[in-house]
């Protein structure tokens, strides 16, 4: 992937670039297999409104986080501390959501996976920053 790099090539890097771009990398990796999970829960029988409603949730927050998180010009705005902790909390909540499948479904094993590296990156960067 090219975030690291193409992060510490801004003229005025932040600090925690590296955090920056974990959390970065892995809520692209998250919010994709959020959106994959979910469309595959669509083909399963049963209800899976509420892992699908996580799922999605998640992906939409991990998007916001790859936007925000890529941009430094604004610096380390108390908007993206929020963001990042919406992102923590919907990451807990989906991989929850998923793991409570995992055993059945590898959809939902390999989106908990996913969601635990992101919420886990995503607190980093946010202690980080405070």
């Amino acid at each position: 992937m090219h975030v690291q790099p193409l992060l510490h090539t801004h003229p005025a890097p932040l600090d925690h670039l590296a955090e920056r771009a974990d959390a970065v990398l892995q809520a692209l990796d998250c919010g994709q297999a959020c959106t994959a999970c979910a469309d595959a829960c669509l083909a399963e029988e049963g209800d899976m409104g509420p892992c699908i409603r996580r799922c999605l949730d998640c992906a939409d927050l991990c998007a916001a986080v790859v936007a925000l998180g890529s941009r430094q010009t604004a610096g380390d705005s108390p908007a993206f501390a929020a963001l990042l902790e919406a992102c923590v909390a919907a990451c807990r909540a989906c991989g929850d959501a998923c793991a409570s499948h995992a055993d059945t479904m590898d959809h939902c094993r390999h989106c908990a996976d996913a969601c635990r590296a992101c919420e886990q990156a995503c607190n980093t960067l946010r202690h980080a920053l405070a």
